[in-house]
C-alpha cells in the first residue's frame, strides 16, 4: 500500500498548478462575480507566523468553495512594503531599505506557494514599486484638488528613535507603536488629509453594513466620537476682548462656570501670561506638558494639575469675570483647547476645584430634593435648574435645547456637533515611503508635480544615520525645478504614512496593469466592493477607517460607484499556545515551514482550520496536528487502496442495506459541509462532518455496494478539496479523472435523501433509561407509545406497577412514568 507522501505530492500539484494556471481568474463575465481578499501582509524578514497560515487558510477555503459553487472569484494577493520596519532592519544591516524588502518579498511569497493559497499571481503589488507608488501619488494629487489635502504647522507626536511623526492612532499608552519609545510632542509643518470631512459620512456608513462584526463598528464609532451639544464664546477683556470659544454637551450648566481652563499648547496662553509674575514658572510647565503625551495627560487616573494665568474671562450670559488656568487634561487636539469648567456637576472639575481652592456653584438640583451641603462629589445626574437666570426651574434636558438656541440668538454660540476625530496626519520624516509629489517654489509657493511626470522617484543617494530624514541628504532629489515657472525649487521631503498605501490596495487587484490610471472604473464595476474581508482585529480602527474615507472620496470624485468597500468582514482571533499569543518574547512560537516540512501544508492547514471557528482564538495543539496528519494519511490509503475500483467502477445501487444507510449520509454531509462552508463559515464543523462521513465508510462491509462505496469516497475527496487542496487533486486523479477537482462543481444533495427513515429513541422510566427503541420517523405518537411498552425488557421493569402517564419526544425518547 502506498504511504501519504505529502511534501511530494504538494510540490508536484503546485507546479502543475503554476504551468496550467488554475488559479488565474475567470475571464467569463456572465458568471456571479465573488471578490475574497485577506489583508496582505508586511514582508518583514521573519517570514510567514501561524496567524498568516490561518488567515490565508480561511480565504482559500471561501475561493474554492466559490469557484467550485460557480461564481467567478477574485482572489488576488499582494504586499504593504513600505515603512519604519525595513528602513530601520536595512539601517541595522548597512543595506538600502529597497533590497531587504524585495529580498523580503521573494520569501514571503515563496512560503505563501508552498501553502497551495489559490492566489492570482498575476494580480500580485507592491506598495514600494514605482508602478504602485505612482499611483498613491496620483491620488494624492486627487485630493489636493478636492481640497482634502492640505499644509499646516501643527504640534505632532514625535518618536525621537524612529525619528519621524506618528499620528495619535499610532501613539499607545503614550509610546510608539513601532518601536516602543516615548513619544513627545514638536512643532512642524505638516501634511494632512481632511478626513473630518467626511466624519458623518463614515458614522452613518456603518449602519449599512449589516456584516461587520458589531464590535469593530463599536469601535470606529467611539473613534469618529460625534457629540452634540453647544459652543460657547467667551470673552478676554486683557486682550480687547478677543474671543475663546468652549464645547460643551452640557450647556445647561453654563451658569455654573467658576473658571475657564486652556490647553497649555493654546495659542492665546502665550499672550495672557506675557510680563506676568509667574510667566517663567508658567512656561515651564507648558514645557513639561509638551513632552507627556495625550494618553499620559488625559488618562482617567491621571493626577489633573494645573496653573493659574493671572488672566480672567468674561461670562457671555453673567458678564461675570472668572480666572483662566491652564491644565494638563486640556489637549489643543480635541475640541477647541478650552473648556469651560463646572465643578458642581462634572467630577474632573470637582476634583480640580477642590485641589486648588476654585468656586463650585450648583446650578441643577435633584428633582426630589436638595443637594447635601457642602457637595462630597460633583452632581451629574438629572434635575431642575437653579441659579440660572430666566432658565430657573426648567427640567435641564429641556434646558440643554434652550440655552443653547439663547447663546445663538445673542451670537455668542449656539448649537453644535463636534468630533473626536481629526484630520489624518499623513507626513512622515522617513525615506522607505512614498514621496509627497509636491515642490516648494519661491515664487510660485507649493506647486504639485504634474500627473504626467509621475512617480516622483525615491533616490538612490542618501546617508542612513538614524538622525535625520535620509530624504534631506539626497541633493539630486531636493533641488528640482519648479513646474509651474520653471525655476528653482526644492521637493517635499517627507513621505507619506504607509496606511496611505492600504488604504486603496484592493481597487489596484481589480486593474493591476493599468500603466495610465490606479484602475479602470469599468475594471471597479467589475469586482468592487471585496465581498468578504479577512483580517485581524487590530486594523479596525486604522486601516478600516482609512480604506473607508478613500473609497468615499473616490466614489464623490466619480471613479468608483461603491461608498463602502467591504461589504462583509471577517476577523479571525489569534493563535495561542499556552494560553498566550505566539511571540518570539514568549518563546511559544510555531514555525508554519516546520510544520510543513514534517506533516505538509494540507495538514497544516487542515488543523488551523478544524481547531476553532474563525472568529475565535485557536490553541495551538501539537496532537491536535498529528491528528489531522493521521486523517488524512488514512483518507489516502482508503482511496489508493481502491484504485482497482475506480478503475473497474461499478454502478452504484444504494437501495437497501448498508449502500442505502451510507447514500442516506452522503447526502446529509454534502448539506451539513455546504451550509457549514458557504452560509456560516463553520469551518471546524464542516471538518468534522467529513470526518464522520471517512468513519462510515471506513466501517462499511466488504461486501455491500461497491458503487455506493466509489460514491462515498468521491464525495469525501472532492467536499476535502477547500480544506486539503494538494491531497485532494492527487486523489482526485487516482480516481481517474482529467480535470483538476478544483474546477468541478460542487456536489448537491437530494432533499429527499435527507428524510430519516426510522429513528432510535430512548426509552425511560421514571427518568431512567431502560432501553431504546427504532421505529419509523413519521409514527404518531399511539404507535410509539404501544412499540415501547411491547418491548420485553420494559414490560420486566414494569411488573407489579401501574403506568400513570407515557411522554413521548418526537424522535427523540418515551418516558413513562409508573409507580
Amino acid at each position: 500500500m502506498r504511504a501519504y507522501q505529502a511534501r511530494e505530492i504538494e510540490s508536484k500539484w503546485q507546479r502543475v498548478w503554476d504551468e496550467t494556471g488554475v488559479h488565474r481568474t475567470d475571464p467569463d463575465v456572465g458568471k456571479t462575480k465573488f471578490y475574497t481578499l485577506e489583508q496582505f501582509p508586511y514582508p518583514s524578514g521573519e517570514g510567514m507566523h501561524m496567524g498568516h497560515v490561518r488567515v490565508y487558510s480561511i480565504g482559500d477555503v471561501i475561493a474554492r468553495f466559490k469557484r467550485m459553487n460557480g461564481f467567478r472569484v477574485l482572489h488576488p494577493m499582494g504586499v504593504d512594503a513600505f515603512g519604519l520596519p525595513a528602513e530601520n532592519a536595512a539601517i541595522k544591516r548597512g543595506v538600502n531599505p529597497r533590497d531587504w524588502t524585495l529580498n523580503n518579498m521573494k520569501k514571503f511569497r515563496e512560503e505563501q506557494e508552498r501553502l497551495g493559497i489559490s492566489y492570482d499571481w498575476d494580480r500580485y503589488v507592491a506598495t514600494c514599486l514605482p508602478d504602485y507608488y505612482r499611483f498613491t501619488q496620483w491620488l494624492f494629487l486627487l485630493f489636493y484638488e478636492r481640497g482634502l489635502a492640505y499644509r499646516k504647522k501643527a504640534p505632532v507626536n514625535w518618536c525621537p528613535d524612529c525619528a519621524t511623526v506618528l499620528a495619535n492612532e499610532q501613539v499607545e499608552n503614550g509610546k510608539c507603536w513601532r518601536c516602543d519609545a516615548e513619544v513627545t510632542k514638536k512643532e512642524l509643518e505638516q501634511w494632512f488629509l481632511k478626513i473630518t470631512d467626511y466624519a458623518d459620512r463614515l458614522l452613518e456608513g456603518l449602519d449599512r453594513l449589516p456584516r461587520w462584526p458589531e464590535r469593530v463598528k463599536t469601535m470606529q464609532r467611539n473613534w469618529i466620537g460625534r457629540s452634540e451639544g453647544a459652543k460657547v464664546t467667551f470673552t478676554l477683556p486683557e486682550l480687547d476682548d478677543e474671543q475663546v470659544t468652549v464645547f460643551t454637551t452640557r450647556p445647561d450648566t453654563l451658569y455654573g462656570v467658576t473658571y475657564l481652563v486652556l490647553a497649555p499648547e493654546h495659542p492665546l496662553v502665550d499672550r495672557l501670561i506675557a510680563g506676568k509674575e509667574k510667566e517663567g514658572e508658567i512656561r515651564a510647565f507648558i514645557e513639561r506638558m509638551r513632552k507627556e503625551s495625550e494618553i499620559q495627560r488625559t488618562a482617567a487616573d491621571a493626577e489633573k494639575v494645573g496653573m493659574d494665568t493671572g488672566a480672567v474671562a468674561r461670562h457671555p450670559l453673567t458678564g461675570e469675570e472668572v480666572p483662566v488656568w491652564i491644565a494638563n487634561y486640556v489637549l489643543m487636539d480635541y475640541g477647541t483647547g478650552a473648556v469651560m469648567g463646572v465643578p458642581a456637576h462634572d467630577e474632573r472639575d470637582f476634583q480640580f476645584a477642590k485641589k486648588y481652592g476654585l468656586p463650585i456653584r450648583r446650578v441643577i438640583r435633584p428633582r426630589d430634593g436638595e443637594l447635601e451641603e457642602p457637595l462630597a462629589e460633583a452632581y451629574t445626574g438629572e434635575g431642575v435648574l437653579a441659579d440660572s437666570g430666566p432658565f430657573d426651574g426648567m427640567d435641564n434636558r429641556e434646558a440643554i435645547r434652550a440655552i443653547s438656541e439663547h447663546l445663538a440668538e445673542k451670537g455668542l454660540g449656539g448649537p453644535a456637533v463636534t468630533y473626536r476625530l481629526r484630520d489624518w496626519l499623513i507626513s512622515r520624516q522617513r525615506y522607505w515611503g512614498c514621496p509627497i509629489p509636491v515642490v516648494y517654489c519661491d515664487s510660485c509657493g507649493t506647486v504639485p508635480v504634474p500627473k504626467e511626470e509621475l512617480p516622483v522617484l525615491l533616490p538612490e543617494d542618501v546617508v542612513f544615520d538614524g538622525k535625520r530624514n535620509p530624504l534631506t541628504t539626497s541633493e539630486s532629489f531636493v533641488r528640482t525645478t519648479c513646474p509651474s515657472c520653471g525655476g528653482p525649487a526644492r521637493r517635499e521631503t517627507d513621505t507619506m504614512d504607509t496606511f496611505i498605501d492600504s488604504s486603496w490596495y484592493f481597487l489596484r487587484y481589480a486593474d493591476p496593469k493599468n500603466d495610465r490610471l490606479p484602475f479602470d472604473p469599468e475594471r471597479i464595476r467589475e469586482w468592487l466592493p471585496v465581498d468578504e474581508y479577512i483580517g485581524g482585529i487590530e486594523h479596525a480602527v486604522l486601516h478600516l477607517l482609512y480604506s473607508r474615507f478613500f473609497t468615499k472620496v473616490l466614489y464623490d470624485a466619480g471613479l468608483v460607484h461603491v461608498d463602502e468597500p467591504f461589504t462583509s468582514l471577517l476577523t479571525q482571533g489569534m493563535v495561542l499556545r499556552d494560553g498566550a499569543k505566539m511571540s518570539k518574547s514568549k518563546g511559544n512560537t510555531v514555525s508554519p515551514l516546520d510544520i510543513i516540512e514534517r506533516y505538509g501544508a494540507d495538514t497544516a492547514r487542515l488543523f488551523i482550520l478544524f481547531a476553532a471557528p474563525p472568529e475565535r482564538d485557536l490553541e495551538w495543539s501539537d496532537s491536535g496536528v498529528e491528528g489531522c496528519y493521521r486523517f488524512l494519511g488514512r483518507v489516502f490509503r482508503s482511496v489508493t487502496g481502491h484504485e482497482e475500483l475506480f478503475r473497474n467502477r461499478p454502478e452504484a445501487r444504494p437501495e437497501k442495506g448498508p449502500a442505502r444507510d451510507l447514500h442516506r449520509r452522503i447526502h446529509r454531509t454534502i448539506k451539513k459541509v455546504t451550509e457549514d462552508v458557504g452560509e456560516r463559515y463553520h469551518f471546524n464543523t464542516a471538518i468534522s462532518a467529513i470526518m464522520e462521513l471517512f468513519n462510515a465508510i471506513s466501517e462499511y462491509p466488504e461486501d455491500a455496494d461497491r458503487g455506493t462505496l466509489a460514491d462515498a469516497l468521491e464525495t469525501v475527496v472532492i467536499l476535502l478539496a477547500p480544506f486539503a487542496p494538494h491531497l485532494s487533486e492527487e486523489l482526485w486523479h487516482v480516481m481517474g479523472h482529467e480535470a483538476s477537482v478544483h474546477e468541478q462543481p460542487w456536489p448537491a444533495y437530494d432533499p429527499e435523501m435527507l428524510v430519516e427513515e426510522e429513528v432510535e429513541m430512548a426509552v425511560q422510566i421514571n427518568g431512567r433509561v431502560r432501553d431504546k427503541l427504532v421505529v419509523p420517523a413519521e409514527a404518531d405518537r399511539e404507535t410509539v407509545e404501544q412499540l415501547a411498552l411491547n418491548q420485553e425488557r420494559i414490560k420486566n421493569h414494569l411488573s407489579g406497577k401501574t403506568v400513570r402517564k407515557v411522554i413521548v419526544v418526537p424522535k427523540k425518547l418515551i418516558n413513562i412514568v409508573a409507580n
